[in-house]
């Protein structure tokens, strides 16, 4: 694949880069010139990882960083190694998951709201130092159609009182999509560009961590109806590299192109709502400088440093 001179210049970020999207994410980016920093919680597939994309891309610029994303403690550390690299181009925001059971991170969340919400809402804040430097940057989220189906449980968010696994997974997914259109709106001055996509249904033994018919059930729909991660790469890559994904912000992108998101998802209300709601359970404080306050790259890096090591 050939590949462009800014593209050779830039840095992305892919979280969930040891398989499925966002290992093929990696490796082609890595094939355009990129230089790919790898974000996984298991450092044995992460290496894994590193070293199949190295087979076609040899010269490819590569970095692994193990890090639990569904732990706050450890997005912060993961944003602090961050800041102190070169600056970041483009943050692809990919690791998700459903769990069968409840479970409880090390901070006490559920864990899906904690993976699927929490984490990306940390670490692109804490990033936005960086990406602002490197401006134009872009910011990709992955949503899924799974979103149309839910609702914000405003009283009931982390399934405490009643725990359903899809429910809570449907829920996570809508609140990417109001995450998404409040930080476009946010940082519409910012030169970075913030969207978020629907893959399709990738064969990427999703919900397989589970156990019993939960995971089987899974690896059968898989079988039947998954597309190939090469395919589930396009829409983020569209948007991660093609001139479209700087231009436009704000959006919801399927098969490479915007589509209308459900109409839960456009309340500005419930936007600004769950804003200040993963303020308050990230400890995230507006303490990261906007874009174009005139303050020097050296300084915005530091911001970043700074917040990630705090409580």
């Amino acid at each position: 694949m050939n590949s462009s001179p800014s593209e050779q210049k830039r840095t992305i970020v892919v979280t969930g880069a040891s398989t499925g999207i966002g290992f093929e994410v990696a490796r082609q980016s890595a094939m355009r010139g990129a230089r790919v920093f790898l974000v996984s919680r298991d450092p044995g597939r992460l290496e894994v990882a590193r070293r199949q994309i190295l087979v076609g891309a040899p010269e490819a610029e590569l970095e692994t960083f193990p890090t639990d994303l569904s732990s706050l403690k450890e997005v912060r550390r993961l944003a602090e190694e961050i800041s102190r690299r070169p600056p970041v181009h483009i943050l692809l925001n990919n690791a998700g998951a459903v769990f069968a059971r409840r479970q409880l991170t090390p901070e006490g969340h559920e864990r899906t709201w904690a993976l699927n919400v929490l984490g990306p809402f940390l670490l692109t804040n804490l990033l936005k130092p960086t990406l602002t430097f490197a401006a134009p940057a872009r910011v990709v989220n992955v949503s899924s159609a799974a979103h149309r189906s839910g609702r914000m449980h405003w009283e009931d968010l982390e399934g405490e009182q009643r725990y359903r696994a899809y429910r809570l997974y449907s829920q996570s997914k809508l609140a990417v999509l109001l995450m998404t259109y409040e930080m476009a709106r946010r940082w519409r001055s910012s030169r970075i560009s913030v969207n978020a996509c629907h893959p399709g249904f990738v064969r990427s033994r999703f919900g397989q961590n589970n156990p019993g018919l939960y995971g089987r059930g899974f690896r059968i729909l898989e079988m039947l109806f998954g597309i190939s991660p090469k395919r589930g790469a396009e829409t983020p890559l569209h948007l991660a590299f093609d001139p479209v994904g700087g231009s436009h912000s704000g959006g919801y992108f399927s098969h490479g192109a915007p589509v209308p998101s459900s109409r839960r998802s456009y309340r500005a209300g419930d936007a600004l709502r769950l804003w200040e709601l993963l303020e308050d359970q990230t400890g995230l404080r507006s303490s990261v400088s906007p874009a174009g306050d005139g303050r020097s790259p050296a300084s915005l890096r530091l911001d970043a440093a700074s917040m990630g090591t705090s409580g």
